[in-house]
C-alpha cells in the first residue's frame, strides 16, 4: 500500500457490514497508511449513518442492499464516496448516489478465487459429486446410477470474459475441452460466438457477467429451451442472471442435466445466516435443494485468504485515492 503523499496524516473511513475476519484485516492494514477505521458489523442504514459523521468515505458489503433513503442520509452527513467490497454493485443505485453527490466504486480482488471455485463446481457436477458423497455418508458404496463425464469430452460456454471469465477460460484449456465464449469485448483464448450459438453447443454454461438491467434473467425460459439437452448451468455471478423458476422446471423435466449455484435469487437474508432452527420461506431455494443434481453454496466463491486481503487493501487504497483527488468514482 502506498497512499499519495497529498493525503493528510489521518483519514477516517467508516466500514459497515464488517465481519470479524475483515475487521481484523482492516485494523492491521489501516494504520500503515494513516487511516482511522470506524468499524461496525451492522449494515449501513438510515439508523446508523451518524457513524459516518466526519468521514467522507464509507465502505459497505455486498450482502445487503443500500437503499436510496440511506444514500440520501449518508450524503446529508457529508459522505461523498462509497466503496463496495465486491466486484458487482447491483445492490446500490449508482445513478441515484451520483444525484446526491456520492461516487460509488467497486474493488478488484483475486479473480482466481471465483475462477477456481467455478471449475470445482463444474467437476462436481459432471462427476455427480453430491450424490456420491451423500451415499458414502450413509455407507452406501455402490457406483452411482449415472456415470460421470470428462471435461475433455465436453464443450464449455463462458458468458462474460472479464478478469474472472478469463481465469476460467485459462483453467479450462488445461483440461483439453472446447471453450466457447460470449462477450462484447473478446479478451480470452476462446472461440467467441453469439449467445444463442453458445447455448446450443455447450454442455456446460458458466456465468461471469455483471448483473445489469440488460442481463437480468439472461438465462430465461426461452434461452434455457435453446440449450443443449442435458446441459449443466454454473452460476457464480449473481442470482438474478438466471430465471430460477425456469431453471427449476428445466431440471425437473430432465431438459437440463444439473446446476451448480453459488448465488440464487432471493438469497438475501438467508445466505450468511444460520437457518438450522428457522423456517426458510424461499420456495425456489427449497425446491432446488430437493434435487439430487443441484449443488448450492452460500455465495462463497470469492471467500479466500488472498481475495479477502485484496478486498480490504483495495478498499483502503480506493478511499485514499478519492481523498487525494486521484479518483472520483
Amino acid at each position: 500500500m502506498s497512499p499519495s503523499s497529498s493525503v493528510v496524516a489521518t483519514t477516517g473511513i467508516t466500514i459497515y457490514g464488517c465481519e470479524q475476519d475483515e475487521a481484523a484485516l482492516f485494523r492491521e492494514m489501516a494504520p500503515r497508511c494513516g487511516v482511522v477505521p470506524t468499524i461496525t458489523e451492522a449494515a449501513v442504514s438510515e439508523a446508523n449513518v451518524e457513524l459516518a459523521f466526519g468521514n467522507r468515505c464509507v465502505s459497505v458489503g455486498h450482502k445487503t442492499r443500500v437503499t436510496n433513503s440511506t444514500l440520501l442520509a449518508l450524503g446529508r452527513v457529508g459522505v461523498r464516496y462509497v466503496s463496495t467490497r465486491s466486484v458487482g454493485y447491483d445492490h446500490i443505485d449508482v445513478e441515484y448516489a451520483e444525484s446526491v453527490g456520492i461516487s460509488v466504486e467497486n474493488v478488484a480482488y483475486s479473480p482466481d478465487s471465483v475462477a477456481d471455485y467455478a471449475l470445482m463446481l463444474m467437476l462436481m457436477l459432471v462427476r455427480n459429486a453430491r450424490t456420491t458423497v451423500r451415499r458414502v455418508d450413509v455407507h452406501d458404496y455402490r457406483l452411482a446410477d449415472v456415470r460421470g463425464k470428462e471435461l475433455r469430452d465436453l464443450t464449455v460456454g463462458v458468458i462474460g470474459t472479464g478478469r474472472i471469465g478469463v481465469g476460467v477460460v485459462e483453467r479450462l484449456r488445461g483440461f483439453g475441452c472446447r471453450v466457447l465464449a460470449c462477450d462484447s469485448r473478446p479478451r480470452a483464448a476462446a472461440d467467441y460466438v453469439p449467445l444463442d450459438e453458445l447455448l446450443r453447443l455447450s454442455d456446460i454454461v458458466t456465468l461471469h457477467t455483471p448483473l445489469t438491467a440488460a442481463t437480468h434473467h439472461l438465462l430465461d425460459r426461452q434461452r434455457i429451451a435453446r440449450m443443449k439437452h442435458g446441459a449443466f448451468v454454473v452460476n457464480t455471478g449473481r442470482g438474478s442472471l438466471v430465471d430460477t423458476e425456469a431453471l427449476a422446471s428445466a431440471l425437473e423435466s430432465g431438459r437440463l442435466g444439473g446446476a451448480a449455484l453459488d448465488v440464487i435469487e432471493g438469497e438475501e437474508g438467508i445466505f450468511y445466516t444460520d437457518c438450522r432452527n428457522t423456517t426458510i420461506e424461499s420456495g425456489p431455494l427449497l425446491r432446488l435443494h430437493g434435487m439430487p443434481n443441484v449443488l448450492i453454496s452460500p455465495h462463497t466463491a470469492y471467500y479466500t485468504d488472498h481475495a479477502l486481503g485484496d478486498i480490504v487493501e483495495n478498499t483502503l487504497v480506493n478511499c485514499l485515492r478519492f481523498e487525494s483527488g486521484e479518483r472520483h468514482g
